[in-house]
């Protein structure tokens, strides 16, 4: 309103100057001059008819449509979980008390919540893995307002992605983009269920910022619960408690990530400070087929090879640190291991560029290797002194 009230101001005081000048120009001829005023009068109507229009048409924009195209399947998710808990007792750890005190485990049953979105007129639906872990309840409530009873049919830990389905046939779906072709500064909307609103209107909570970048790798301590969060999207769409599994849309209504988690000065609990993060949705689609057939991704592969942590002794015979790489402790005969000229002894200190320094290092990232896409790793390894480059074919 103060926008339109901002441009008819110069247009009514113009009119007004007209006006007055042409009315000091016929003032002997007062018919003229109304004849005159009531042009300017239906000018000034038709003008303000034109501004009315073009601020009408100014509100509908990609974002507006972008968000009008995906609501429909856009889903709120409750869940019920059940966590275990161990309750230590004083004398458990006494070799002659602890037969008597031994520790106690119960269970309990938690509610939580999140977003999910429809990928298919059938009823799946994608969703972060952490939203359903361990769940023995999950509700899919849709945007008509029905409630479904949703089954787990596939889920990744690694790549913290799940797939549910729900029964019945025809309901609106978001397409999947491509998310190697994300234009960083370009507009994203985040959408979903943050602190269960959902429930209130069944309709998603619309977002909206820019891709702030892309490729955002996290490793070591940021690595979540052993999930493993690589090539990330970054946006300062504001992602909170709710909003883990919902999708965030680039401007044309496409899929290019699920939203999944965020990075707060006083916590997640704190809400967000415009630092949140998604899954590209490309990671994703290349792990649906498994999901969809087997329930899992099928990462099986073998290389031959057994490495260990460095002991401070054979760290010190080497002159490095213990946490400078793992050892090559085992080669098996005729292995992939073997092809590539590794030799016991051999300190990794890298796989495909990523820095190990322990065991739990080199599982973190062959749980992260999609087998179906990837054939070879590269290692980087430390012997006598030097560092070589060897390529570890994985054999299925």
């Amino acid at each position: 309103m103060a926008k339109r009230q901002s441009i008819l101001k110069p247009i009514l005081l113009i009119a007004a100057l007209l006006g007055c000048i042409q009315c000091r120009e016929n003032t002997g001829n007062s018919g003229i001059a109304q004849a005159r005023a009531q042009q300017l009068e239906s000018q000034l109507t038709h003008s303000r008819e034109a501004i009315n229009q073009y601020v009408a048409q100014s509100r509908v924009n990609a974002i507006t449509m972008a968000v009008s195209e995906v609501s429909p399947a856009v889903v709120g998710i409750n869940v019920t979980q059940i966590l275990r808990y161990r309750e230590r007792q004083l004398f458990e750890d006494d070799p002659f008390w602890g037969w008597f005190f031994q520790p106690r485990e119960y269970e309990q049953k938690v509610k939580g919540l999140g977003s999910g979105f429809l990928i298919s007129p059938e009823g799946y639906i994608l969703t972060n893995e952490h939203v359903v872990h361990e769940a023995t309840e999950i509700l899919v409530t849709t945007t008509d307002g029905k409630q479904h009873q949703a089954e787990c049919v596939g889920a990744d830990m690694t790549y913290d992605v799940a797939l549910l389905k729900i029964k019945g046939n025809d309901f609106p779906y978001i397409v999947l983009g491509n998310s190697d072709d994300i234009i960083t500064g370009e507009w994203v909307i985040a959408l979903g269920n943050p602190f269960g609103l959902f429930d209130v209107n069944t309709k998603p909570t619309v977002t909206v910022g820019v891709v702030s970048a892309t490729g955002m790798d996290f490793q070591g301590e940021l690595q979540i619960e052993g999930r493993s969060y690589q090539d990330m999207i970054q946006t300062d769409a504001s992602i909170n408690s709710g909003n883990s599994g919902g999708p965030l849309v680039n401007g044309i209504g496409e899929c290019i990530g699920i939203n999944t988690f965020i990075i707060s000065g006083g916590g997640a609990s704190q809400g967000s400070i415009g630092l949140g993060f998604a899954l590209p949705i490309n990671r994703v689609k290349k792990i649906l087929p498994d999901l969809k057939t087997i329930g899992r991704v099928d990462r099986s592969f073998q290389t031959g090879l057994e490495v260990e942590n460095l002991s401070l002794l054979n760290a010190r015979m080497l002159g490095i640190s213990p946490r400078d790489g793992v050892i090559i402790s085992r080669i098996a005969q005729n292995s992939p291991a073997e092809e590539a000229g590794l030799k016991i002894g051999d300190i990794i200190v890298a796989i495909d560029d990523i820095r190990v320094r322990s065991t739990t290092d080199v599982q973190r990232v062959i749980d992260s290797i999609d087998v179906t896409e990837i054939e070879h790793i590269g290692l980087k390894i430390y012997r006598n002194g030097k560092l070589y480059d060897r390529n570890l074919r994985l054999e299925k």
